[in-house]
């Protein structure tokens, strides 16, 4: 009997160790039918707008890929990939910023097309009234006298020409008159006498004519002189040309001497804007282009004038070039001194890439805009800029026609992408170190590419359409992350039953790629994560 139970026992024996060597020769070799399913499954086509499938990728952005239909650790399908696609094509670039539908709607983000367009620009400069001083005619005897009388004897009175202005006495000019009067009183006496004796007489005659017309003595005074033959005490000085009288010296009693100015008459029909043009756009100011003039006394009326002649010096104090545009003033309502808002037009160089000036944002040391590239994602661009008008600005290069470029809340955009940034670099750390047979020396670590983290805060904001949720949550010690509210995008549509505005949860996350931060798991406050429960929303189950 015990010879029997020894028999049996080593016939069990043997027959356990002929089925392990079957099992172990049976997963050492693959069967034939496996080989052929996988054959036939990596050179599946399936359509999807003519579109071959070329394999699926893990959900999580890990680099794994399968050609049949999978699942990952998590339970996530793993995603198709068709011909034509790339692996990044569901996930923002590093240098792209990606925001939900719901945000960009709150932010007031509008796009605009880059055109095509002609640059022209209205140069706006400040400027003053002064006469023109072509016009301006100084009276001013040349020789020795005193003023007997005044004729004019207000600054600022109109005068015509012609219209008599002073009176005055001087010795010499009584004794040329009286050289004058004799001389030709002896040329008359003289008509019968030897020819040189009416040359010499002639010429006392002329040369004593000639003194009193050096002296500015007017053809009437002159022509009363030889008419009478009697001199003259005083003499009267005349306005040479019309306007009005912008500076006077002269005073009733007064001495002066020869050269010294009485007057000064400025005629007023037409004057000179001299604008203050900025150093920048000097380039653009032509002699002979128009401008617009505004004064501040008259602002319902708009003044017509020609630039003709740009100054060739600079003020270095307000980096600007005074430039002269001339104008008629017929009905005298520009009055030298006056303040005047100056616009002359500037043609462009043709049509030229241009964005609204409000898409740039410049840091001072480069300009970027951003690019819709479809909705929901833009990608920052460095431009170079040139010749710019009121409301756009010619891009040289970094954007060409067509593109759909941001021009409201492109500053948000900007600090929704600077912050993203700053927590894609909290904790990071280098990728894990991969053998030449591909496999992983260490397992993941936290902070490190597709490690799993916990966080517990409040649902602030869900976009459904997106599957972007924005979490208000205390610090992650796994990242060394201090609390904050941010976005994460969610692994699946069920996590959205739990994730809900109001909501406070404990949740799972991974880092798909560098600053975008995907939600696998959520729970309730109070709940315990991995354990499975009627309110589990974990990926897959």
């Amino acid at each position: 009997m015990k010879q029997r139970t020894v028999l049996a026992g080593g016939v069990v024996a043997i027959a356990l160790l002929a089925a392990g060597a079957g099992y172990w020769m049976g997963r050492a070799s693959p069967r034939p039918d496996s080989a052929a399913v996988t054959s036939s499954s990596s050179s599946t086509t399936i359509d999807k707008g003519g579109k071959r499938l070329l394999y699926y990728r893990n959900p999580m952005g890990l680099p794994d890929t399968s050609p049949v239909p999978k699942k990952d650790p998590m339970g996530m399908d793993y995603i198709a990939v068709f011909e034509g696609e790339t692996e990044g094509d569901d996930a923002t670039a590093p240098n792209q910023v990606n925001i939900s539908a719901q945000k960009v709607q709150k932010l007031g983000v509008r796009t605009e097309s880059v055109q095509l367009r002609s640059v022209d620009k209205v140069i706006r400069a400040a400027g003053r009234i002064e006469p023109d001083e072509r016009r301006i005619a100084m009276v001013a005897p040349k020789f020795e006298g005193y003023v007997e009388r005044l004729h004019v004897n207000t600054t600022g009175q109109m005068v015509v020409k012609g219209q008599p202005l002073f009176e005055v006495y001087s010795p010499e000019l009584v004794s040329a008159q009286r050289e004058y009067a004799i001389a030709v009183q002896g040329a008359a006496s003289l008509k019968g006498a030897d020819s040189p004796a009416q040359l010499g007489m002639g010429r006392l005659v002329e040369s004593s004519l000639q003194r009193l017309k050096n002296w500015d003595i007017s053809q009437e005074q002159i022509d009363a002189l030889i008419a009478s033959g009697d001199t003259r005490r005083t003499m009267t000085f005349r306005s040479p040309v019309s306007g009005i009288v912008s500076e006077k010296k002269a005073v009733q009693g007064m001495r002066f001497m020869p050269g010294e100015a009485l007057y000064q008459i400025s005629d007023l029909s037409a004057v000179w804007v001299i604008a203050d043009v900025f150093e920048q756009d000097l380039g653009l100011v032509q002699t002979g282009s128009k401008a617009q003039i505004k004064i501040n006394a008259y602002p319902d009326k708009t003044f017509a004038g020609t630039v003709t002649y740009v100054y060739p010096t600079l003020k270095s104090e307000t980096r600007t070039v005074p430039v002269r545009v001339e104008m008629a003033n017929p009905a005298g309502f520009l009055k030298p001194g006056m303040f005047a808002q100056v616009e002359m037009q500037a043609t462009g160089k043709g049509r030229v890439v241009t964005v609204p000036i409000s898409a740039v944002i410049d840091s001072g040391t480069r300009q970027i805009v951003f690019i819709q590239l479809k909705e929901g994602r833009f990608e920052p661009r460095e431009v170079k800029l040139g010749a710019r008008s009121d409301n756009y600005i010619e891009v040289v290069g970094g954007v060409k026609e067509g593109e759909q470029v941001v021009v409201a809340a492109n500053f948000l955009i900007d600090a929704e992408s600077n912050l993203k940034a700053a927590v894609g670099g909290f904790g990071h750390s280098e990728p894990e170190a991969v053998t030449a047979s591909g496999e992983k020396n260490a397992p993941s670590q936290p902070g490190t590419k597709g490690a799993s983290n916990q966080a517990e805060g409040a649902v602030e904001e869900v976009d459904a359409n997106s599957g972007v949720v924005t979490l208000s949550h205390g610090p992650v010690a796994s990242l060394k992350w201090p609390a904050m509210t941010m976005e994460f995008k969610v692994a699946n549509e069920s996590l959205l039953k739990t994730l809900k505005p109001g909501a406070r949860v404990v949740v799972e996350f991974v880092e798909r790629q560098q600053g975008e931060w995907v939600i696998t798991a959520a729970k309730p406050v109070g709940a315990t994560l991995g354990k499975p429960t009627a309110a589990d929303t974990h990926a897959g189950h």
